[in-house]
């Protein structure tokens, strides 16, 4: 039994989708969740109620933790690191083996590649908290739980349709209006196609050799600028190249005044405002796997906006 803590998310149902292919059976877990597969076995439960998420796991062999809690700095403090201990308290009660996925946060600003060595060094308040759940969890490695960390980009794709690229990049093109770009156009800035990100963390949860171990799940090892990604989504879309909106900090700023998801996106800007380059090559050579090109990620979710070439 595998359960996935947070089902029916992107990556959730991306997990799950892999591991089914592998006739893996599967527990689906949140506070109302819903079937992906005919023999998937549901249980509703509010992951920061300790005694709920202890039943939730019982009987696992391993555990994906997904969840997405509100994108709101005081929520995260608060919930995250009693959500994590809740989990990490039933795996070790019951045996089971545990998979954070998780993303870049706690790393800061990089200057150059980031890979799984790393050092946790983060400049906003949201990175702080990842640092923290990283620790925990390390913690509680050294204490006997089986841990993997997978970590990953900043998403795009069809089935994540609510990631920035998304929505201020692709659906602005397929509805023939004006990207909308964050703090520059110039930088290079890898993105993770989701469909490989759910693939690889349950190919992880599959694995005899991956646990104790950070991984990047794979990404595309040629970042692209903004500008460049416009321009291929453009071309692929047969519209003519089209210009951009560029908001820069001081927008950002005023508009988060009203749009709270701005307000909260203030402090990551940093990854916006300089080069931001994910290495995942230790898991594409240990699993001889293949990130899916740019070109064939933009191409799959321009399709899913139903505007392709003819």
């Amino acid at each position: 039994m595998h359960t996935i803590l947070g089902a029916n998310g992107a990556i959730a149902n991306g997990i799950a989708k892999e591991l089914h292919n592998h006739n893996i059976n599967l527990r689906l877990v949140s506070r109302n969740p819903k079937r992906i597969h005919d023999n998937d076995e549901l249980v509703s439960a509010d992951l920061l109620n300790a005694e709920q998420v202890m039943n939730a796991v019982k009987g696992s062999e391993v555990v994906y933790l997904t969840p997405g809690l509100t994108y709101n700095i005081k929520v995260w403090q608060d919930q995250w690191p009693r959500l994590m201990q809740n989990v990490i308290n039933a795996c070790k009660a019951h045996g089971a083996k545990l998979v954070f996925f998780d993303n870049v946060y706690a790393y800061g600003l990089v200057n150059g590649w980031m890979t799984e060595e790393t050092p946790l060094n983060p400049v906003s308040k949201k990175g702080a908290v990842r640092k923290q759940l990283a620790e925990m969890l390390m913690a509680a490695q050294k204490e006997g739980l089986p841990v993997i960390i997978a970590r990953s980009a900043d998403f795009y794709g069809a089935a994540s349709p609510i990631s920035f690229m998304n929505v201020l990049v692709f659906e602005k093109i397929a509805k023939r209006q004006k990207p909308m770009l964050m703090a520059s156009a110039d930088k290079k800035h890898s993105l993770t196609y989701i469909d490989d990100a759910g693939k690889a963390t349950a190919m992880l949860g599959m694995s005899d050799t991956s646990w104790n171990q950070v991984w990047h799940v794979p990404t595309a090892d040629n970042p692209l600028t903004s500008k460049e990604m416009i321009a291929i989504a453009a071309e692929l879309a047969g519209v003519k190249a089209p210009g951009y909106t560029l908001l820069s900090k001081w927008m950002i700023k005023l508009i988060g005044i009203f749009m709270p998801v701005l307000k909260e996106s203030y402090e990551m800007l940093y990854q916006n405002e300089y080069d931001y380059l994910f290495d995942s090559s230790k898991f594409n050579n240990a699993f001889h796997f293949d990130p899916t090109p740019y070109r064939k990620g933009i191409e799959e979710t321009l399709k899913s906006y139903g505007v392709m070439k003819k």
